[in-house]
């Protein structure tokens, strides 16, 4: 029979009904979670579409989703991680591995034999990270970080430390750029992934088992919930959509570069998921505020190349807002306590 486990500080019930009021203020905090990343969006939303004409326009705002694709894909799968209790630094080098081998396989194979060994190299690494964080008890900020140099090298290897370069005749360009809608297929691709994500974390025992393992590890345990076995989930998870990431962007710009991903990127994803809300300590986050969260600083980054600011400004920006986002987290919790 299957346990079903709840968020720890909703599991705990007081015998004079004090839970149900715990469980008030726990869904309480989290609509002033997604208020707080909700209402920036659309307040710089309607800023640069006053501001700016060609924000509006349909190419504009298609051009920033399709852009983002890939680190959409990765942060939905990053909070899952993060919600479990654990941090995947190693994505952007995962990326950029799967993208030099989805390259250097349609080169000379079919986009399906490309595309598939390619996600599997990325589920393979992202079950490595689990396992050494999880068996070896190696704290995951300093095993995925490890593992980062590790991927890297090897994906220097195996591209030569070239750029690889593809012909627009390859039928993996058609993987992430086929229009539908007017809206290129990357773009559904990944829409997908974080439908099945966000109803994977918030609608299944699952979910719940992942939220039970980073709100309290030691109490899922005593559940009867498998706290290895989950997040090890999660950091496969977090691999297949850095090997899903890579795939896209090498078929989208038809190149691929070991190095394509890297800091840049990991940090792009880490500060997407914190600013959408999700606590950086574990136990509570959402899949769709992590989507806003995402989309919100791509928004800072194209109103600033529209109005033509200074590029210093949105690294300055992002840091404000990324302390903000981990004060708001910090004070939460203390509220909840």
């Amino acid at each position: 029979m299957t346990t079903q486990v709840e968020s720890p500080e909703v599991a705990e019930l007081d015998d004079d009904g004090s839970g149900s009021f715990k469980s008030y203020v726990l869904r309480l905090l989290g609509s002033w979670r997604l208020a707080g990343i909700a209402i920036p969006f659309l307040i710089l939303f309607t800023t640069l579409s006053v501001w700016s004409g060609p924000f509006l326009s349909r190419t504009n705002l298609i051009q920033i989703v399709d852009q983002q694709a890939a680190t959409l894909a990765i942060a939905a799968a990053g909070t899952l991680v993060i919600v479990a209790g654990g941090l995947d630094l190693s994505v952007g080098a995962i990326y950029g591995l799967c993208a030099v081998v989805s390259g250097e396989l349609a080169e000379h194979h079919s986009p399906v034999i490309a595309i598939g060994v390619a996600l599997l190299v990325g589920l393979g690494v992202g079950l490595v990270n689990g396992m050494i964080v999880a068996f070896l008890k190696i704290n995951a900020l300093i095993a995925t970080l490890a593992m980062s140099f590790v991927i890297g090298g090897v994906a220097l290897k195996v591209s030569g430390g070239n750029l690889i370069i593809l012909s627009q005749s390859s039928g993996f360009y058609k993987f992430a750029n086929v229009p539908f809608l007017s809206v290129p297929s990357a773009v559904w691709i990944v829409l997908v992934f974080i439908v099945i994500l966000g109803l994977l974390l918030a609608r299944t025992n699952f979910g719940r088992y992942v939220v039970a393992s980073g709100g309290n590890a030691e109490a899922a345990r005593l559940a009867g919930v498998r706290v290895n076995q989950i997040r090890i989930i999660t950091f496969a998870l977090s691999g297949l959509a850095a090997g899903l990431g890579g795939v896209i962007d090498t078929s989208r710009l038809l190149s691929a570069q070991a190095t394509g991903g890297g800091p840049t990127l990991t940090f792009t994803v880490l500060a997407g998921i914190v600013v959408g809300g999700t606590s950086i300590a574990g136990g509570e986050g959402s899949v769709p505020r992590t989507t806003i969260g995402v989309l919100f600083i791509a928004l800072i980054g194209n109103g600033i190349d529209l109005l033509n600011i200074n590029v210093l400004y949105q690294q300055i920006v992002l840091g404000v807002i990324l302390l903000a986002a981990v004060s708001l987290d910090v004070w939460a919790r203390k509220r909840r306590r």
